[in-house]
């Protein structure tokens, strides 16, 4: 049997387990072999073609300044190191050609390495930001109804119309701010208000943006929601094992 794709995971590397632990956990389930890189993780210089996928998480705002914007007082201190490191990751992957996963933030940086913007903060209403229910102190997801554009990479995927996805951001990629080489394949509307839930970038085997958190448990332990959670992890790691540099045992 062929090894598991190698898959970069660039990610914050903060002290924590659990952020790493979701998406490693998910790709191990996918049958990949996750391996993180991060500003605050010991590395040297990447060859992102050694690797048979790259994976973009979510975490902390993109810096405004790498879309020419001035800093909304709401938009989050910016991570310059990481914004530099993944920067280069994704442009390596979409000039080589390695199959790109980009999840929440990842999808937004992957749209300002495509030459589009953000717009830095959603108002203070359902159905896309987190909150507090009930007195937790845990935030919750939000969860809503993405459409999916169909004959799309997202569409043969997941093999649906419509998904229902969870939702952690307060920024997001809106029709106006759409990178010019990509393009969206799914959207959310609410209150008169259209927010981009995925994106793809043509002419390249595998690269998928999706605003979503496809790695979550709570997407990915619902039977219901598998189509929008397992099933993109199974097809970005199929993607990965089939130009996989991994040699049979």
């Amino acid at each position: 049997m062929p090894a598991e794709p190698r898959i970069l995971v660039a990610f914050s590397g903060e002290p924590t387990t659990d952020e790493w632990d979701s998406y490693a956990d998910a790709i191990e389930q996918a049958g990949g072999q996750p391996i993180g890189v991060s500003p605050r993780l010991p590395h040297t210089d990447l060859d992102v073609r050694s690797f048979d996928g790259v994976l973009l998480t979510g975490g902390v705002d993109v810096d405004p300044a790498r879309y020419g914007a001035e800093r909304d007082r709401r938009t989050e201190a910016p991570f310059l190191e990481r914004d530099a490191l993944e920067v280069a990751i994704a442009t390596a992957a979409l000039e080589f050609d390695v199959p790109l996963l980009a999840i929440c933030r990842g999808m937004q940086l992957l749209n300002v390495v495509c030459g589009g913007s953000l717009h830095q903060h959603l108002t203070d209403v359902e159905p896309h930001r987190p909150r507090r229910i009930d007195g937790s102190p845990e935030w919750q997801s939000g969860w809503h109804q993405v459409e999916v554009t169909a004959g799309s990479l997202l569409a043969r995927l997941s093999g649906e119309s419509s998904l229902q996805v969870n939702s952690r951001h307060h920024q997001a990629v809106t029709p106006e701010r759409l990178a010019p080489t990509v393009t969206a394949t799914g959207r959310t509307e609410h209150s008169g208000f259209t927010v981009i839930e995925a994106i793809e970038v043509p002419g390249h085997r595998f690269a998928l943006g999706v605003q979503w958190h496809p790695e979550r448990a709570e997407m990915r332990a619902d039977q219901a929601l598998q189509n929008g959670s397992r099933a993109l992890l199974d097809g970005f790691i199929e993607a990965c094992r089939v130009g996989s540099t991994a040699t049979a045992s």
